[in-house]
């Protein structure tokens, strides 16, 4: 039996920081992803844009480094246009949803801000000032991680295997079965999956779909308890045809109406489409088999664009590029950890949250995607919030942190807080206190908060705000 000092099991973003911040820390660090890939969503799924929002600093920002190097690797983008401001103005034709431009004069510390507008996108000069997001190309993308986890001489990337057997006793995972028959085990685990698979295996309580409002006595919780869940995408890429014959598409529409669209400029000129959404959350859950699902969803990403080129002028010689080979799913199953993250944080913001154990932070919308959600819609916030650490703990284990979005969140936050640079935190955040653990031979329930935060500022993580004069001179300097 082979032993590490901290196996991570899902190479998303969580996984990925997780073994970086591990492996950069001196731990012999074991990642094993079921897939071909790295990355997650921001490689298979379109989610290769990078949302504004505070705390994307850490190991977020030393890809971004990597990648500039990379002609046509990466950007930072502004909104242009959105349909809500030509509907006040009259300008015609009318967007679908949002037109989002490559801008060279904006630079990534830029990008790390949302919260302030209480009205939002009808906010249209703060969101042309503040909303700054990250494209980026999702090959250029899992090159750069790959080389940065060899960097370390401490990570072993598995692909293209999965964990069949968890050898767990009295809350202590104790070894791991491979497909590929191999046996492992370490002294600390990881859980970066979205569903959070290691800890469903280990016997962890598990939540899903959005929790009544007697649970936690959220303010916008239904009243009672149900199965619906943020919706589901398909996201595709687009690029204008060059002295090439129009391709037409067969007609097959499935909507009366379409939903918003979200096109996000790539560095090379491409644009990324991405229906808000492509199939509603609930309607996805009901699917026994994930390709039949798939399939609708690309008979939707065909209709949608047919309807792009044909209410849209300025894209009618656009062709699609490709299709992502997997769907975005923003909301699953969800583990109790030994806190909850609420509503109620997250509206409270940093300056009500008394918690000494914040090791993220974030000011996404509370934003659901759908009508199959009875809080649909987007809830700006007036300040950043912090994500606890006990989050990451699953309650009743010893040796097993979860990093991911099935991490210990309400249905309600986890609409909040489940964005790629938020999971990449929570990521560095957990392998930095597996080193902990390892380095004084404890339980990660008995880590200490503030050494876990030391470290985590030590790795310019951004941990309060207005973000720090040190801190801002370090992401000024890209």
């Amino acid at each position: 039996m082979e032993k590490f000092d901290a196996i991570i099991v899902g190479a998303g973003s969580g996984g990925i920081a997780a073994a970086i911040a591990a492996g950069r820390l001196g731990l012999r660090v074991l990642l094993v992803e079921k897939q071909k890939y790295i990355g997650g969503n921001a490689t298979q799924s379109g989610v290769s844009v990078w949302e504004m929002g505070v705390g994307g600093t850490g190991i977020p920002f030393d890809i971004y480094k990597k990648l500039k190097e990379i002609p046509q690797a990466v950007g930072v983008y502004s909104f242009k246009k959105h349909r809500k401001w030509q509907l006040k103005t009259g300008e015609t034709p009318l967007h679908p949803g949002a037109e989002i431009i490559i801008d060279k004069s904006a630079k990534y510390i830029d990008t790390l801000r949302r919260h302030g507008s209480e009205t939002g996108i009808n906010n249209q000069q703060f969101v042309i000032n503040n909303w700054h997001g990250i494209p980026f190309e999702p090959n250029f993308f899992q090159d750069v991680v790959e080389k940065m986890m060899n960097e370390t001489g401490n990570v072993t990337l598995i692909k293209n295997t999965s964990v069949c057997e968890v050898i767990c006793k009295n809350g202590e995972i104790q070894s791991l079965k491979l497909s590929n028959n191999l046996i492992i085990s370490a002294s600390y685990y990881i859980d970066c999956t979205d569903s959070g698979y290691l800890c469903q295996a280990a016997g962890c309580e598990v939540m899903y779909g959005q929790e009544s409002k007697d649970r936690f006595n959220e303010p916008n919780a239904p009243d009672t308890k149900s199965a619906k869940l943020n919706g589901v995408s398909l996201i595709y890429r687009i690029r204008q045809l060059k002295n090439q014959d129009k391709v037409e598409l067969s007609a097959c529409w499935w909507a009366k109406e379409f939903p918003p669209t979200s096109v996000v400029e790539y560095p090379n000129g491409d644009l990324n489409i991405n229906m808000l959404p492509t199939m509603e959350g609930i309607e996805f859950s009901t699917y026994s088999d994930y390709s039949i699902a798939y399939e609708e969803c690309k008979r939707r990403v065909l209709a949608h664009f047919q309807h792009l080129r044909y209410t849209y002028p300025p894209y009618k010689d656009y062709q699609i590029v490709s299709i992502a080979p997997a769907l975005g799913v923003r909301e699953g199953k969800r583990i109790v950890g030994e806190y909850i993250l609420k509503e109620q944080d997250i509206r409270d913001g940093l300056s009500k949250q008394n918690q000494h154990d914040i090791i993220a932070l974030a000011d996404h919308a509370l934003d659901t995607h759908g009508t199959s959600t009875d809080r649909s819609g987007c809830a700006e916030l007036d300040e950043p919030y912090g994500i606890s650490f006990r989050c990451l703990i699953p309650k009743g284990f010893s040796n097993l942190l979860i990093a991911s979005r099935a991490a210990s969140f309400s249905s309600l936050a986890a609409s909040s807080c489940r964005l790629s640079r938020t999971m990449m935190q929570l990521g560095q955040a957990a392998g930095t206190a597996i080193y902990l653990a390892n380095k004084n031979k404890i339980s990660v329930t008995r880590i200490d908060y503030s050494s876990l935060r030391q470290l985590l500022l030590e790795q310019n993580v951004q941990l309060e705000y207005p973000i720090s004069p040190t801190l801002k001179r370090y992401l000024d300097n890209e």
